[in-house]
């Protein structure tokens, strides 16, 4: 039963913020909104006030401390980045590279299989693609890594991190579709935009709230597994027919008429 409390919970805190995120006049900027009688009717009636409240001591959202007993919140950064699903495409689709690439090559003994696992999962997490079994890349500077490791006892043997250039003639697009399988991430965004035809196609025909909860959590389980395997590469890195930026242009356009719709319905 606790179990199922907190899936109820995590529901209630992500489709608030959801909410919150889709309705408000700027994604990039979360500035404060009045939260109106439409609002407060329907977080009323879906049991939000106690979220909103969990949200606020959480710090992702917040209230206008010169309005202390105004309907005025604001997502915070923290939570609109929690809104998104822990990261910003536009933001990181728009980040520079320096043309370096960053590698992480690592020789774990078998005995040491589990710390394998473990790196291998991390680097995954965080969007590194793989070339090679024990050779993952990324184009981003590796401040975080280095920090990790700064306690440990450096073995280059085992684990050592390089910036690095092709040299024999090998493009970035070839380090690109050799280390990531765009394939598989746009046949990921292609049943997204499925999903994100149907969601549309529910809110048009006025489906009740319920049903438009159910398709909006079936929307954001098929992002989540974007998220886990879409390196969101620097616009210059982005290989050809990728479908990432279509998809989330759409995404957009859909969630906020899907967040209007959800307010219209209290």
């Amino acid at each position: 039963m606790a179990a199922e409390g907190a899936v109820v919970m995590r529901n209630k805190t992500e489709t608030l913020l959801g909410v919150l995120l889709w309705t408000a006049d700027s994604m990039m900027r979360p500035s404060y909104r009045n939260l109106t009688e439409s609002y407060e009717s329907w977080a009323y009636r879906n049991g939000f006030g106690r979220t909103a409240a969990i949200l606020e001591r959480q710090a992702l959202v917040e209230r206008d401390r010169l309005r202390p007993d105004a309907r005025v919140y604001r997502l915070t950064e923290k939570g609109r980045l929690r809104a998104l699903g822990g990261r910003d495409p536009e933001q990181e689709w728009g980040r520079p590279w320096d043309g370096v690439w960053r590698m992480v090559i690592f020789d774990i003994p078998s005995h040491q299989n589990s710390y394998r696992q473990k790196l291998r999962r991390y680097l995954k997490a965080n969007g590194f693609g793989c070339l090679q079994d024990s050779l993952w890349i990324t184009p981003d500077p590796l401040d975080k890594e280095i920090a990790l490791l700064r306690a440990e006892a450096v073995n280059v043997e085992s684990l050592i991190l390089l910036n690095s250039h092709p040299c024999a003639g090998e493009t970035n697009a070839q380090v690109v579709a050799g280390a990531w399988n765009f394939g598989y991430i746009n046949r990921l965004y292609k049943e997204h935009m499925r999903l994100l035809k149907q969601l549309q196609s529910n809110a048009s025909k006025k489906k009740d709230v319920l049903q438009l909860q159910r398709w909006a959590t079936l929307e954001q389980e098929s992002w989540t597994n974007i998220l886990k395997e879409d390196p969101f590469l620097p616009d210059m890195l982005l290989p050809r027919g990728y479908m990432g930026k279509a998809t989330w242009r759409t995404r957009v356009t859909v969630l906020r008429k899907i967040a209007r719709s959800l307010l219209k319905s209290a």
